[in-house]
């Protein structure tokens, strides 16, 4: 008790900083300013209780969560469901997915009486966690209020491992309210039988990004783009962008019109606070500059495109001949390989992929991925596949087989999940409503 006792005092004081933090983003990108009451755990609750309730951090997992979403849709239609993000990007990546057909609000933070809050406007009937969010306060709440837990998709990194240890007797009480942890490989299961998770609660299911739907509304919209700047033309695309890749980025990109002037590169950076400095390097490196929001699509004489929206990536990744997958390059650990891979795209990736450490080997084993070594690499082997058609063709088809020899893993997860909402363990809060939003 003494340790999240600690923790907790530790995050009271520390609250004023987040929030400062919260503003200084804000600056940048205006959403952060919005409803911070809901950071506290004040919000309107939903109209009926019993809600399940998944919680996908930001853009990523809320990507990874959508054949599980779809799925508990489609198998519980009398339950709500209830989206939690922490990101504004990511609350935008639910609406433009799910729109009305789930409820949304911000995760509030781990203080005991906003996630107390929290789960008496929710009452939920069980909660989904996607990856590694682990939350000592919210995780003992879901205990007292008998809210059965569940990690899906569950990755614990050897470097993540680390950053847990100092705090282990904490994160061991934690995960001990932890009904069950769907992990990606048997390393991540490991990880959390060293943290204190029984075996008997752990399953080895494989990674959910492989049961993602066939994206053939993003085939269209690429073929389309292709056609209205030139199917000819090579087409890089450099996705999930960080601030120390992106000037490597662009200078890759000079070195690559040495060779072919008509190149375009396609850059997405991953923060939206990103989007005007992106503009503005690329403008002063020379090249000819167009964006997403302003011009909608490159022109002929177009040769850096920013895509500054969040959401379209997948388009993009069709539009294109070769993907890089950027926080690769930086010690970030990497983003979502298999989005361009399920599109046919060969994927290049730097040193650094330990967030994506399995998918990336798998990719990389069937010639579907190559990885670079620094940022002296990226031009060469842009400059590689870009001139070579058929290489390009062997990638993608081999990328291709690698999702399809990966599916499973949704039946896996969906198993536990269904078992729990079958043992009705939070029976009683389906039938008490919830807390009305005079109490605000």
């Amino acid at each position: 008790m003494l340790p999240r006792l600690l923790y907790t005092l530790a995050l009271y004081l520390l609250t004023p900083l987040v929030m400062l933090r919260l503003a200084a983003r804000g600056v940048r990108y205006h959403d952060y300013f919005g409803r911070w009451r809901e950071r506290f755990g004040f919000f309107d609750p939903p109209p009926v209780a019993g809600a399940m309730w998944v919680h996908a951090v930001s853009v990523g997992e809320v990507n990874a969560a959508v054949p599980l979403v779809e799925a508990l849709l489609a198998q519980h239609p009398e339950r709500p469901l209830l989206l939690t993000t922490v990101t504004p990007t990511g609350s935008a990546r639910v609406r433009q997915l799910f729109g009305a057909r789930v409820l949304h609000v911000y995760l509030p933070y781990d203080l005991p009486g906003a996630v107390r809050r929290f789960l008496a406007r929710v009452r939920p009937c069980l909660g989904v966690i996607v990856e590694t969010e682990i939350w000592p306060n919210l995780y003992a709440a879901c205990a007292r209020a008998r809210v059965p837990l569940v990690i899906a998709n569950a990755r614990l990194s050897q470097r993540s491992m680390r950053g847990y240890w100092p705090g282990r007797t904490l994160i061991r009480t934690a995960l001990r309210s932890v009904a069950h942890v769907a992990a990606q490989t048997r390393a991540d299961a490991q990880r959390y039988g060293e943290l204190g998770v029984p075996a008997s609660r752990i399953s080895v299911v494989g990674n959910l990004k492989y049961d993602m739907p066939p994206p053939h509304a993003a085939r269209l919209a690429g073929a389309a783009m292709r056609r209205h700047w030139g199917a000819a033309r090579p087409v890089w695309v450099a996705a999930s962008t960080h601030e120390p890749e992106e000037l490597a980025v662009l200078l890759a990109h000079r070195a690559v019109m040495r060779r072919m002037p008509d190149a375009l590169l396609l850059i997405a950076p991953r923060h939206p606070e990103r989007f005007r400095p992106v503009e503005q390097a690329a403008r002063a490196l020379g090249f000819v500059v167009a964006t997403r929001q302003s011009d909608r699509l490159p022109e002929a004489s177009t040769q850096c495109f920013v895509i500054d929206t969040l959401g379209e990536l997948l388009d993009f990744y069709a539009a294109a001949e070769v993907a890089f997958v950027a926080g690769s390059l930086a010690p970030i650990g990497g983003h979502n390989v298999l989005e361009p891979a399920a599109l046919a795209v060969p994927v290049l990736v730097g040193p650094h992929t330990f967030n994506f450490e399995e998918i990336t080997d798998s990719l990389l084993a069937a010639g579907a991925a190559r990885r670079i070594a620094d940022t002296a690499g990226l031009a060469p082997a842009i400059l590689d596949w870009l001139g070579d058609a058929p290489a390009r063709e062997r990638a993608g088809a081999a990328g291709m087989a690698v999702i399809t020899q990966g599916r499973g893993a949704l039946a896996a997860t969906l198993a536990p999940i269904g078992q729990l909402l079958r043992e009705g363990r939070c029976s009683e809060s389906a039938r008490t409503p919830p807390v009305t939003s005079a109490t605000h």
